[in-house]
């Protein structure tokens, strides 16, 4: 009978590592940005159908990199939980923090599990809250680690060019416009010649505390992402 190959448990998650990295660089940068209003998310996407940035709750969105089919199944899945929690005990305890722990739970099962291949994805939950000091954003990467990120982070593609100009551009107290202009222009710092982005190409949405509803989840349109840029 021939021995099974024999792999170490660091050369295994090292090798799961880097295919997961290959994967989410391979595609579009996403970048989050908070300003005095709430957090604003933009994605370079030129697609109207199958969106990068989705409402999870009242108060919390979600952004995603990397395969289309994994970070959907991820968003349904965190859509399903904040109901159930939702519905089951009260709106207020249905959290972006738990959501984020939900997400890490779950990836990082799959990419320790030696069973099936790791997600390649990498996810943003942000909870917007009652004044800027409150408002709460997780970077989750594909092992189920867990970030908590403050003024401004970048995930997928070239994200560390397009990481270096928001930390050399970014100030604390923008306004809206400024932080979807802040983040367009970052978008297109991911090559060695800097390009323009057009308001087509991207997706834009906002968690806008100043919204007299309990949803605070806004989609923008081409046009109002035009006009920001302008």
């Amino acid at each position: 009978m021939t021995a099974p190959f024999y792999v170490s448990p660091e050369q295994l998650m090292k090798d799961r590592a880097d295919f997961a990295r290959k994967g989410i660089s391979r595609g579009r940068s996403v970048v989050v940005v908070q300003h005095a209003d709430g957090i604003v998310f933009v994605a370079e996407n030129p697609s109207q159908a199958l969106h990068k940035i989705s409402e999870i709750y009242d108060r919390i969105g979600f952004a995603a990199v990397g395969r289309y089919n994994e970070f959907e199944n991820l968003r349904i899945a965190g859509v399903r939980l904040a109901d159930m929690r939702g519905y089951s005990y009260d709106r207020r305890d249905v959290t972006g923090r738990g959501l984020a722990n939900a997400y890490a739970q779950t990836l990082g099962t799959i990419f320790s599990s030696g069973g099936e291949k790791p997600y390649e994805v990498e996810i943003f939950v942000a909870e917007v809250g009652e004044t800027a000091e409150s408002d709460q954003i997780y970077r989750l990467t594909y092992d189920g680690s867990v970030a908590d990120v403050q003024g401004h982070a970048v995930m997928g593609g070239q994200s560390d060019a397009v990481d270096t100009y928001l930390a050399e551009h970014f100030t604390p107290g923008l306004d809206q416009a400024g932080a979807i202009r802040l983040a367009a222009t970052a978008l297109g710092h991911d090559t060695d010649t800097p390009r323009t982005v057009s308001a087509e190409a991207l997706e834009a949405a906002v968690l806008d505390r100043t919204r007299s509803q309990p949803r605070k989840f806004k989609r923008l349109t081409d046009a109002q992402v035009a006009s920001a840029l302008a």
